[in-house]
């Protein structure tokens, strides 16, 4: 068997595993690509003297800018983020809006800019800030607001050798089916799955991303991922085989959140 030919059956063979370890009634209906979600996220360590301020300042931009943005289409989705698990170099809030177009994501960006949100105050007292830029082709939410739901991050980097569909393949073989059915049994009311659009870090870099509806939606989601591990022992070693685990980081955030 020539190259080419091992790396075809390889690849079969790794989304085999990997689908073997997803329930069967939830591999019926296939999984396919959406168009392109962007979600901008803008981090800011806050001195703690400031949280409160902090929170009033997400209050009023949510008030202002989202809440209009999202009712004629502009976005569809928006929240902010106090992260739980403080780092000694980690921001300690972070907001963030989506839409299905980057024109859509930049005019918010352009309306906060011109609203003077930027250098107000409270963001001024940041010790360090950073924005990141999304893209999702795998998503799904459930319509409504919720506040102090939690949000979880996982973040993952790939092997140089993973094949270039390395996201593609995991996702609608092994995460999405799994977060289907924890966005059916209300668990979770959102997740994505995320890679870069605009690299601020090296390319291979993904992240999945879910939105509890609770504590106990946190242990639901954590006991699946479990559950699905022990029903196929072939699971673990073929997201092994794409996926470099040293990089491996987790974020938790207590949300407030809307999604249209």
């Amino acid at each position: 068997m020539n190259n080419k030919l091992k790396k075809v059956a390889g690849l079969c063979a790794l989304a085999l595993a990997v689908s073997a370890g997803v329930p069967a009634r939830a591999q019926t209906s296939e999984v396919k690509e959406k168009p392109p979600m962007y979600t901008y996220v803008g981090n800011w360590a806050i001195p703690r003297a400031q949280w409160a301020d902090m929170e009033k300042q997400a209050a009023g931009n949510q008030k202002n800018i989202m809440e209009k943005a999202i009712a004629d289409g502009t976005i569809v989705a928006y929240g902010a983020d106090l992260n739980l698990i403080h780092q000694s170099d980690g921001a300690t809030h972070d907001s963030w809006w989506s839409s299905m177009s980057m024109a859509g994501l930049l005019n918010v960006l352009d309306q906060s800019y011109k609203s003077g949100n930027a250098t107000s105050p409270v963001l001024a007292s940041a010790t360090k800030h950073w924005d990141e830029l999304f893209v999702s082709r795998y998503y799904n939410w459930h319509a409504g607001s919720w506040k102090d739901v939690y949000t979880r991050v996982a973040t993952y980097k790939l092997k140089p050798d993973a094949p270039d569909d390395a996201v593609d393949t995991l996702s609608k073989n092994l995460f999405v089916p799994l977060l289907e059915k924890l966005l059916a049994d209300g668990s979770i009311h959102e997740y994505e799955i995320d890679t870069e659009a605009i690299h601020t870090e090296a390319p291979g870099t993904f992240a999945v991303v879910i939105i509890a509806a609770n504590a106990a939606g946190l242990d639901k989601f954590n006991a699946a991922v479990r559950d699905s591990v022990k029903s196929s022992p072939l699971a673990g070693p073929a997201l092994g085989a794409m996926v470099d685990f040293a990089p491996h980081r987790d974020y938790l955030a207590r949300t407030n959140a809307t999604y249209k």
